[in-house]
């Protein structure tokens, strides 16, 4: 039954510090019983995706690379798996918003580009991220089999169900999501909602445990609006975090009960894999 911990945390100007913070909240987690620990999406920077703007592209780093060596010695050292999500420079003019599994010997497990894409006011990704090209995925840990999807994929239900079907026993999902200063509160605060309810849907429809991680704070004209959480298989919030602090959000996942949760809601062996060609087209015209 492994302990997951989701490090909801504020961004930082200056990555150092950011690596500096997120290190202490690694070794604290640790120190709770935390065995996977995983952050939120892009927690080296502030998120720089506001606006348009080509210098912003210096803030991408290579995977591997010595980020990543530094997280895979702390891994190896307080024997936890980590999931970091980073900006990667792949070539010049080519990056990616990538998410890496570190299991707890310090090697790379996963590797895990961002598939969706958003553009919208205050979120303008298409400028600085090329859409993934690994598929989703899932890998074996010392902890259990995981998945890892990025933000706007959570809004898919693809993304969730097809890292479901390579094994994921939990899907993470690191994420930068708040309210904007041109939207209004109760637009936001519907927003929220449906951030939370959609996620718990993937859940409960893939018979898995469900954690997405947010940052908090505000940065420029945007809130960020915390509230992380893990979802169990029936959709019930196991554990949550608030709208503002930094906290490190603590859940046990009890994987066996996969086993037998599916057993009862079969919901793979009855999908009519025959029927859903058309998924694969824009729209059914």
């Amino acid at each position: 039954m492994p302990r997951i911990g989701l490090l909801q945390s504020r961004g930082f100007a200056d990555s150092s510090k950011a690596i500096a913070n997120t290190e202490k909240m690694i070794r604290e987690a640790a120190g709770k019983g935390a065995e996977i620990i995983c952050t939120q999406e892009l927690f080296l920077t502030e998120y720089f995706c506001k606006i348009q703007e080509p210098e912003l592209f210096d803030l991408a780093i290579p995977i591997p690379g010595p980020v990543t060596d530094r997280f895979s010695a702390l891994a190896k050292e307080l024997g936890v798996v980590l999931i970091l999500s980073l900006f990667e420079r792949r070539t010049a003019g080519l990056y990616h918003n990538t998410a890496v599994v570190i299991d707890a010997d310090g090697s790379i497990a996963l590797t895990y580009r961002k598939m969706h894409i958003p553009q919208d006011p205050g979120f303008e990704e298409k400028f600085y991220f090329t859409p993934g090209d690994l598929g989703f995925q899932a890998c074996d840990t010392a902890f259990g089999r995981i998945g890892v999807i990025i933000c706007w994929d959570q809004w898919y239900p693809e993304a969730a169900r097809l890292t479901a079907l390579k094994g994921a026993q939990i899907i993470f999902c690191p994420t930068a999501i708040g309210g904007i200063d041109s939207e209004p509160q109760e637009l936001t605060n519907l927003q929220r909602d449906a951030w939370i309810n959609v996620q718990k849907g993937h859940a409960v429809a893939n018979g898995c445990f469900y954690a997405a991680v947010n940052r908090i704070g505000r940065e420029d004209e945007t809130t960020f609006w915390g509230s992380s959480f893990v979802a169990d298989y029936y959709g019930n919030l196991i554990a949550t975090g608030s709208t503002s602090d930094q906290e490190i959000v603590l859940a046990n996942c009890d994987l066996d009960e996969i086993e037998n949760h599916r057993r009862m809601w079969p919901f793979f062996r009855d999908r009519r894999i025959d029927a859903y060609s058309n998924i694969a087209k824009r729209f059914d015209d």
